[in-house]
């Protein structure tokens, strides 16, 4: 073979056999969902929907079927509030004051005055659903912790 060619052979091989080994070592995480999310939404939860998406609530999410099932993990399995009374084991975290609101579809939603962990609606604010790790956000002036869990397993 020409020497002239051998060089540009032996490159061009080298970059596809690179480009396949590290393609498939990459590892895909993969979204696992509880049965939980084939219940249908219950009438607290879809309440919590509406007031995010408004009118807009057939075609933004009940039409929608994965999109649906990604909002019930979300308030089924993926959002806690841990209250953590003792300063100690208290982490520095954002504030839920700095979390932006999800007001795209109803331009007047407004901020939780009074924090109360039963009533909390996550949809409202535009945490970091789609993070690969999991997230912590503290309400501001309490012990309240809000943790989003990630949703790759």
């Amino acid at each position: 073979m020409n020497p002239k060619f051998l060089f540009p052979l032996i490159l061009i091989v080298t970059l596809l056999v690179s480009t396949s080994l590290f393609s498939q070592s990459r590892k895909q995480k993969t979204v696992t969902y509880n049965t939980n999310v084939n219940s249908p939404l219950t009438s607290a939860e879809l309440a919590l929907v509406n007031e995010v998406y408004g009118n807009t609530v057939n075609t933004n999410v009940l039409d929608k079927p994965q999109r649906l099932k990604d909002i019930k993990n979300i308030l089924r399995n993926r959002v806690e509030i841990k209250n953590v009374p003792n300063p100690s084991d208290q982490k520095t975290c954002t504030l839920l004051s700095e979390v932006l609101l999800m007001d795209y579809y109803v331009s007047d939603l407004q901020r939780d005055t009074n924090f109360n962990p039963q009533n909390f609606n996550p949809l409202k604010y535009l945490f970091n659903y789609n993070s690969y790790g999991t997230h912590m956000y503290r309400v501001d002036n309490t012990n309240y912790f809000i943790i989003i869990k990630s949703q790759h397993k």
